[in-house]
């Protein structure tokens, strides 16, 4: 299946899988808006997750990739905050990119509506797996997921992942840009409070699992790899796999399903 069928269908289960989402800004950019969808049968505030779609940072990809993981866990008892930003091609980068990541989850926090805040988890799948970790060092932060994130911007540089997306997001190479590369790459911003977990498939032909195994490696005792056989890059984002049935038994005080 080629990634804009997969979309296609990753919209169809998000609409069939529970009632449309609440649209918030929380900027005056046509990006900078966020989807919030609250449990049904929420007795008590449901624990909240912050979900950061991929796209290797690309103005072409958007929250719609995250849809069906926000529909999905609605039905097991979670609120979620789906997050646009800016991205290539529609005003994002270094810091852009990183800003708009900081003002979501900051209006998340500000938002009215009955939330757990106490435990706040951000979820993020390829690029935004590096926004997530970037995320970590937030004080609002709590725990982390990164689902086959791109966790070494100096790795995907050297390696051309995306063809040449590290660059195209930080504005150049790491010797024009010193500076955006040492502020943007989830390594730089090591050791961090909050809980790490990384879930990566080793069929992976999108960004290597290796990403994951040296972000681990050096995170310590503090991270978690989840690397899982067979598995390719979009499974994990995709609610009708196994893949992704894991993940979701991982996530950290899920409440009885709905």
């Amino acid at each position: 299946m080629d990634l804009d069928a997969l979309i296609a269908e990753l919209e169809r289960e998000a609409e069939t899988r529970g009632p449309a989402p609440r649209i918030v800004r929380y900027g005056t950019d046509s990006q900078q808006f966020a989807e919030f969808r609250y449990p049904v049968a929420a007795g008590t505030p449901p624990p909240v997750a912050v979900l950061l779609h991929g796209g290797f940072w690309r103005a072409p990809y958007t929250l719609t990739l995250m849809g069906a993981l926000a529909a999905d866990l609605a039905a097991h008892g979670w609120a979620s905050w789906n997050v646009e930003y800016r991205r290539g091609g529609s005003g994002g980068g270094v810091p852009e990119t990183l800003d708009d990541t900081a003002a979501a989850i900051a209006a998340l926090i500000a938002l009215e509506a009955p939330i757990d805040r106490s435990s706040l988890t951000v979820i993020g799948h390829s690029a935004g797996g590096q926004l997530a970790l970037w995320a970590a060092g937030l004080p609002s932060v709590r725990h982390i997921i990164s689902l086959a994130g791109v966790c070494d911007l100096y790795a995907a540089e050297r390696e051309g992942i995306g063809s040449g997306a590290a660059v195209e997001f930080l504005g150049g190479t790491s010797k024009q840009r010193p500076q955006q590369y040492a502020a943007a790459d989830p390594l730089s911003r090591l050791p961090v409070d909050a809980r790490l977990l990384l879930v990566h498939g080793d069929a992976d032909d999108r960004v290597p699992v290796q990403q994951s195994r040296s972000y681990q490696c050096a995170a310590g005792e503090n991270c978690e790899l989840l690397e899982l056989a067979g598995v390719g890059h979009f499974e994990l984002i995709d609610p009708r796999t196994e893949a992704w049935a894991q993940i979701r038994s991982r996530l950290v005080a899920t409440p009885t399903s709905a």
